[in-house]
């Protein structure tokens, strides 16, 4: 049973009553971020309880050496650690030397917390009755500055409640911290200096073998009766630990404020002689404006956020708060202005899978943010690649490619592979496609050309130049093939001809093709410029040609559909709604070997291709692919729901694509893989605007002009979403009726809406009615 104990609110998530099971959980559903750092909703104070506890630097790693694998060829040395970085936030707090500890707490009562996604805030309060018979009443509100994104801030209020109390605050750095995913239980963190000097404190390390090198920085106050007491009573500084001691005697209901400032400078972005003093400067900027002020800075950067990525949904409340869920994370997570920085699958929420970067970015996210933000940071998101394309060479090389192919990693921080799993190093080769089909997806989007003579050229020809070494020619078939694969349905390892990579392979180097000879037309310097550092031949286009006419496609001629792969149809064909609810989720009841028997499909495969290359099918075709791989399909990767809900709402089956939906916006919130308190699904929380955007509201491109085919479940009255077309934002409104187009840029412009040409004029709304 799925756990269902956040309440249901269109702006927040809120949890009510204190239950030790929900703890990890909720550090999770609960994590803050502002693009260059977060942390998981650990307590302040101390907590005896299972806890797993997170705090996390955009772009910083450790590489950890792999445990399987590492003797065989080609194999990566490592496995890229999301490193759990130093924390800052703690504050052990005393009650006439009673520790405050949920865990050991006699009675607790009103605790509450929320995560306030419009003005990007979290906050708890509780009433708590100690060991020693204190009560005390606690509020506590965090956040982490967008505006000043090395700072965090947190303000804890304690009133006595029973009876006056010494309350002790002994706020503190700690960089004795470990890592819940290590394989080797290396040491990740070498600390240089630990110091303090007044009401500030700093610890300087650098993580072993990167050298990423940080300084974690903190500064406090504490108040009372209106007024700050003047100083810490003590400082405590210890080989990786720094604390400063705060004592008050509060009276009986007199309410004590603590506030404390603290995050991270990192080499990144400073000279590292300079990390300590990039820190002070940081402090003054917030404590300049205290706590308030900067809450208020935080609500209207969320706001400017909200005004262009906000969906809204009137008459479904947990649809409401699952959209919005989503696109929280996803603004946490990536703000765009870093190429250095990419989409991590658990974001700043957790540290399972490693690595900052997926497939998942190219296929998923870019579409969110090329429309709900500037195409600058979609671009940003492609640079990043074309920056690691030198790496993609190497991983390619490693495994015997030559003459400048590519394979993008499967997993990454800096361009090198970093998976240790053969199956997915080695086979997952459709990244590569997802790439490409990433630069195609943002010029059609933007109409930004440049990107491709400018840098997209050399990974189109670096990609298409390793499908072509992939592909082998088969006498038996008299066909090329791919052997030795594994599609997105991770199911299934080692097959051979997986539709969906054979298609992509294709695709690729037609379009690779095609962009030649349009830079070549256009762009001849930077044609010139890229044959030169290509050195590409004539030779090798042929190939390519050939193989684009003489590709094999496994298909079954009886039922009229592409197969997912060679032998699929050998498989004993026994469909979900006939497996026993009892093996489900099959990837944690069944045997590996069982589960690469089975017809059973993880996500989307050979529908994944249905859903990039649409426009390719007939809707005749779409519907049986469908009808036939959905029944077979177990949803187990977050990844999967949403490109069902897009198919299932193009074919008209509203209720199916509804309940996908919901789906993959509570995906999380309603822990449906049971497993949410190792972290989020960052990446597939994109998907969920998808489910919407390109499923509710058909919104796709056409003949370089944007269209929509507007749908809406029954369970909702209306819902509304802008989007950011070339420069011109466009909000469509959905009711059962009709569809309107609000439309604020300075020339008219056309668009589709059921397949009829509309003209939309500036600041006018221009209303359909729906099929």
């Amino acid at each position: 049973m799925n756990k269902e104990y956040i309440k249901a609110d269109e702006w927040s998530i809120i949890e009510e009553g204190f239950n030790k099971e929900d703890v990890k959980s909720s550090e999770s559903l609960f994590s803050i971020g502002n693009g260059a750092m977060g942390q998981r909703a650990n307590f302040e104070e101390q907590y005896s309880g299972p806890t797993f506890q997170g705090s996390y630097i955009a772009g910083v790693y450790y590489p950890d050496k792999t445990r399987v694998g590492w003797w065989k060829n080609g194999y990566p040395e490592y496995f890229a650690k999301v490193l759990n970085a130093p924390n800052w936030i703690g504050i052990n707090v005393f009650v006439d030397e009673e520790p405050l500890d949920l865990n050991t707490c006699t009675n607790i009562t009103g605790f509450r917390r929320e995560l306030n996604m419009k003005g990007g805030w979290y906050k708890r309060n509780f009433t708590a009755a100690l060991p020693n018979g204190i009560v005390v009443a606690i509020e506590v509100v965090r956040f982490l500055s967008l505006d000043i994104d090395e700072v965090g801030a947190i303000k804890y209020k304690i009133t006595p409640v029973n009876k006056s109390a010494e309350i002790q605050f002994t706020p503190y750095l700690d960089n004795g911290i470990t890592n819940e995913d290590s394989n080797w239980d290396d040491k990740f963190w070498n600390v240089t200096n630990v110091s303090s000097e007044g009401k500030q404190a700093f610890i300087e390390a650098h993580t072993m073998k990167t050298n990423f090198e940080i300084c974690t920085f903190m500064e406090c106050r504490l108040t009372a009766a209106g007024s700050e007491v003047p100083a810490a009573v003590s400082e405590e500084v210890k080989e990786v630990w720094v604390g400063h001691k705060y004592i008050h005697a509060a009276d009986k209901g007199e309410e004590v404020t603590f506030y404390k400032y603290g995050g991270y400078t990192v080499s990144r972005d400073h000279k590292p002689e300079e990390l300590v003093n990039a820190a002070k400067k940081a402090l003054k900027s917030v404590t300049s404006l205290g706590f308030e002020n900067l809450l208020e800075k935080q609500i209207a950067s969320w706001a400017k956020i909200w005004e262009m990525s906000d969906i809204s949904i009137q008459g479904d409340v947990k649809a409401q708060q699952g959209i919005r869920f989503n696109i929280f994370h996803l603004n946490q997570t990536y703000l765009g202005t870093d190429s250095r920085l990419n989409i991590g699958p658990k974001g700043f929420t957790g540290e399972k899978y490693g690595g900052s970067t997926y497939w998942d970015t190219e296929a998923y996210c870019i579409p969110f943010y090329m429309a709900t933000k500037d195409h600058l940071v979609a671009r940003n998101l492609l640079q990043y690649r074309y920056n690691h394309l030198e790496k993609a060479i190497e991983n390619a090389k490693k495994l015997g490619f030559v003459n400048g192919a590519a394979l993008y990693p499967m997993v990454t921080m800096n361009g090198e592979e970093c998976h240790n799993e053969w199956e997915i190093t080695f086979e997952e080769i459709h990244r590569n496609g997802a790439i490409a089909f990433a630069i195609y997806n943002y010029f059609r989007y933007t109409g930004d050309y440049s990107y491709i003579p400018e840098m997209g050229l050399e990974v189109l020809i670096g990609i298409s130049r390793f499908w072509s070494q992939r592909a082998t020619f088969s006498n038996d078939k008299n066909k090329f093939v791919i052997l030795g694969v594994t599609g997105p349905n991770e199911y299934e390892n080692n097959v051979n001809n997986n539709w969906y990579t054979n298609y992509l392979a294709k695709w690729c180097m037609e379009y690779t093709l095609q962009q030649l000879q349009k830079v070549k037309e256009g762009y001849i310097e930077d044609y010139t410029r890229i044959m030169g550092r290509t050195s590409l031949s004539e030779t090798e286009t042929d190939r390519w040609k050939e193989i684009i006419q003489n590709l094999y496609f496994p298909y079954s001629d009886q039922l009229q559909i592409f197969l997912q792969q060679d032998g699929f149809l050998d498989k004993e064909l026994i469909t979900v709604k006939d497996l026993d609810v009892s093996q489900r989720p099959i990837n944690q009841k069944w045997s590996w070997d069982r589960i690469l028997r089975s017809p059973y499909i993880k996500q989307a495969d050979t529908l994944q291709g249905f859903y990039l290359f649409e426009d390719h099918f007939s809707i005749d075709e779409l519907e049986r692919h469908f009808d036939f791989y959905e029944p077979f399909t177990v949803h187990e990767s977050s990844l999967s729901p949403c490109v069902h809900s897009i198919q299932a709402a193009k074919l008209g089956r509203m209720e199916q694509a509804y309940k996908f939906y919901l789906r993959t916006s509570r995906l999380d919130l309603d822990d449906y893989n049971k497993e949410v308190e190792e972290g989020l699904h960052i990446t597939s929380m994109a998907g969920t605007w998808m489910s919407i955007v390109e499923g509710f509201g058909g919104m796709r491109m056409k003949d370089d002009k944007l269209s929509f085919a507007p749908k809406i479940p029954k369970q909702w009255k209306s819902y509304s979403f802008k989007v950011n077309f070339r420069n011109r934002i466009i909000k469509v409104n959905v009711t059962e009726n009709q569809t309107s187009f609000e439309y604020n840029g300075t020339a008219e412009m056309t668009l589709r809406v059921n397949d009829k040409r509309i003209l939309l004029k500036p600041s006018q709304e221009t209303i359909v009615q729906n099929i």
